[in-house]
């Protein structure tokens, strides 16, 4: 049984499923659900982080279980979303762990509102300029037509991820929660917010020379859909960063949480 407990926000004017842990106050953090999973992909390293600090985990706006708007479907709009949520949440100087669709997002954050986080997660999300992704994430950023998409089931969706992770073996919850975030025609609503890479990337990787945030980059050495060349290439940029390859697939956070969580609870430690 899942010690994440899911409840809901309306945040500008948004539903947002969220949960907390119990962890002390004294830091904070706060988690965004990489796709296309839910903010159940941290129940593997939940644990590990709540003892070190109180977690706010967040479904980001039309991803997961929260609503959607189509204004935030962009990575520099979803930055700015990341410091509403810190607000509402009371987060006085968070730490942001933002794997996967949240990288761009979390960078942007950290760009335009310097002071408003302790330090940035990031890995597993397209960031290099040109874009580098391959496999089936290729083929959503670069698809002319969402048609096919529409036509997919949850399950459809759900099991190209499923069968993406090595090593780790789903619970029947996370797996079912996964499978409930992608009814209708809802995976192909998001495909817009990867596309939006061709536009955003070239603006973000302009501003990374000038994010002093502590970026922890956490990466996969096998994944493949998003290469370690977009993390190399954030590495190369970012003046505070550290570069974090981990010997697994994508789902990092899933595949070896352990180790996931020692990069992520160095970097806090560091910042």
């Amino acid at each position: 049984m899942s010690k994440i407990k899911t409840r809901f926000k309306t945040i500008d004017g948004l539903s947002v499923r969220y949960a907390e842990s119990d962890g002390p106050r004294s830091v904070e953090a706060l988690l965004t659900s990489p796709w296309p999973e839910s903010l159940y992909a941290f129940d593997a390293v939940w644990d590990h982080l709540a003892g070190h600090a109180h977690l706010v985990a967040i479904d980001l706006p039309g991803f997961g279980h929260s609503e959607l708007r189509q204004d935030l479907l962009t990575p520099q709009a979803m930055g700015e979303f990341y410091v509403r949520v810190a607000d509402e949440f009371g987060l006085t100087k968070p730490h942001v762990v933002a794997p996967d669709v949240g990288t761009s997002a979390s960078l942007f954050a950290a760009a335009r509102h310097p002071e408003r986080f302790s330090s940035v997660v990031i890995g597993s999300g397209a960031a290099a300029v040109p874009i580098n992704v391959e496999g089936v994430l290729s083929d959503w950023v670069h698809a002319t037509d969402l048609a096919p998409y529409r036509a997919l089931g949850p399950k459809d969706v759900v099991t190209v991820a499923m069968d993406a992770i090595e090593g780790y073996e789903l619970p029947d919850e996370v797996r079912q929660d996964y499978l409930a975030a992608y009814q209708g025609e809802r995976f192909a609503d998001q495909i817009p917010y990867v596309q939006a890479y061709h536009q955003d990337l070239p603006v973000l990787g302009e501003l990374l020379p000038g994010i002093r945030t502590p970026v922890g980059i956490i990466a996969g050495r096998k994944d493949p859909v998003v290469p370690v060349a977009n993390a190399e290439f954030l590495d190369e940029r970012l003046p505070n960063s550290k570069l974090y390859v981990i010997d697994v697939g994508h789902f990092v956070w899933e595949e070896d949480a352990a180790g996931y969580a020692r990069s992520v609870l160095d970097l806090w430690q560091a910042s």
